[in-house]
């Protein structure tokens, strides 16, 4: 009798929706696992944002030629990004094991704190040397919070409902993108350095967590085996002492390389083509120097606001495409669809008409590997070094993608026509899209995990 009746409860609990029958607790963790990670992108794409209007202002300061100044600002321009794509990986490597040997929550309070407070210190830099420090410890911050969030939600909601609930905390990311672009948007007029000091308010959320959220059961008993002699929780060395976490890793860095170089070697630069090919019609109507910066602005902010609403449906289709034909196939599709529209942006867009669409097909398709990891990460490794793992990975892809902004500044150099503002950055953002065939190689290795439990 009791066999029969654990049959009808296990039955009806497949029955459900994966929203339904779920802990009230387990949505209080979403919704702060979310809110956490929507700040931490909303703290990123400030800087994606006010990164052209900022580097004009501080190095104007000393280069006077248009044209030198407009190549100066693409080359620190991406050497900024790549020094925050360091950061990220170190901040990765770093909170990973801590979020393993520290707890999941206590990593998620600090990072926060981290990334939170020196967007803020980030509007008071006055060279190039102190802003790459900001965006530095920035990366640390929000690197971290990644690996804890997902583990956290992995951990706490039910098998059957994880990839979904997981899925949304990603698709609710592009909310912060969304949010950086409405802020840049209302504050067009003013001063960069006020908006970047509107980042430091997620700090105030950590508040809510200390009082909200407890450590997953699931953590809790691992460090109690750890404690009494079992395996080391947080340790890098054993991703690669066992034949398959060693496996693993080497997919999940490669899976994680394609998409991270993709979009912050070329997707997230789609205001600077905004910049550029909009400059001879906002320059045609602005009277003053002021006019057309903030007219600029506008057009950035409302074109990367649409690629970012995109982006949201894109991840949480990601989430959905996976469940119905598993985790690799649905990985392959999005590899494929996000080098087309990198492509189709870069080489199309010169007006809204042609910008509008294809921002929106851009930031679909290329965001969509980002709900790939924060959905397959956390199935790939036991608990005692999932933290570790996710961003080992997520972050180690990071130190291989930080040369992908390095390479679109150093092609759009080579590639610059005179008589094209914008011809240097579409040919090398269409190179550095190429990136896509190394998560494409790495599928071919990678284990299928869709309606497997998490490994223990």
């Amino acid at each position: 009798m009791t066999d029969v009746a654990e049959s009808t409860t296990e039955q009806a609990t497949l029955n459900l929706r994966w929203y339904q029958g779920v802990p009230r607790y387990a949505w209080v963790v979403l919704m702060l696992a979310a809110l956490g990670w929507m700040f931490d992108t909303f703290d990123q794409h400030l800087f994606t944002l006010l990164r052209n209007p900022s580097l004009r202002d501080i190095l104007g300061q000393t280069i006077t030629d248009p044209k030198a100044l407009d190549a100066a600002i693409t080359k620190v321009g991406g050497n900024l990004t790549s020094v925050f794509l360091l950061g990220w990986a170190a901040g990765g490597f770093l909170f990973g094991m801590v979020g393993d040997k520290l707890g999941r929550t206590r990593t998620m309070v600090t990072t926060i704190l981290i990334y939170a407070v020196f967007t803020g210190l980030n509007g008071l830099a006055r060279s190039p040397l102190e802003y790459g420090i900001c965006r530095f410890l920035i990366a640390l911050g929000v690197g971290g919070e990644f690996a804890a969030g997902a583990s956290l939600v992995a951990e706490v909601w039910p098998n059957r409902s994880r990839p979904m609930a997981l899925g949304l905390v990603q698709a609710l990311s592009a909310v912060g993108n969304v949010c950086a672009a409405l802020t840049t948007l209302v504050l067009a007029s003013v001063s960069w350095r006020w908006i970047f000091a509107v980042g430091a308010a997620p700090a105030l959320l950590v508040f809510w967590i200390m009082l909200s959220v407890k450590e997953p059961e699931k953590w809790q008993e691992a460090k109690r085996e750890s404690e009494g002699g079992g395996r080391q929780l947080g340790s890098i060395s054993a991703l690669f002492a066992d034949p398959i976490l060693r496996r693993n890793t080497f997919v999940g860095v490669s899976l994680a390389a394609a998409g991270v170089a993709g979009a912050w070697g070329a997707a997230f630069f789609s205001p600077d083509l905004i910049s550029g090919a909009f400059r001879p019609m906002v320059q045609a109507t602005a009277a003053t120097k002021a006019e057309l910066d903030r007219g600029l602005q506008m057009w950035r902010s409302w074109v990367f606001l649409v690629q970012m609403c995109g982006a949201g449906l894109g991840m949480f289709s990601y989430a959905l495409l996976s469940e119905r034909i598993g985790r690799k196939k649905a990985m392959a599709i999005v590899f494929v669809a996000a080098f087309l529209s990198l492509e189709a942006f870069f080489g199309l867009v010169r007006t809204p008409a042609t910008a509008f669409p294809l921002a929106f097909l851009l930031g679909f398709c290329a965001l969509a590997p980002f709900s790939a990891y924060m959905v397959y990460f956390p199935e790939l490794y036991p608990t005692r070094v999932r933290a570790t793992g996710i961003g080992f990975c997520y972050n180690s892809a990071r130190v291989l993608a930080a040369a992908a902004p390095f390479t679109l500044g150093t092609l759009s150099r080579i590639f610059a026509d005179p008589a094209d503002p914008t011809a240097g950055l579409r040919k090398a953002a269409a190179v550095v899209a190429c990136v896509y065939v190394v998560g494409l190689i790495a599928l071919l290795f990678a284990p299928e995990t869709q309606g497997k439990p998490l490994p223990e």
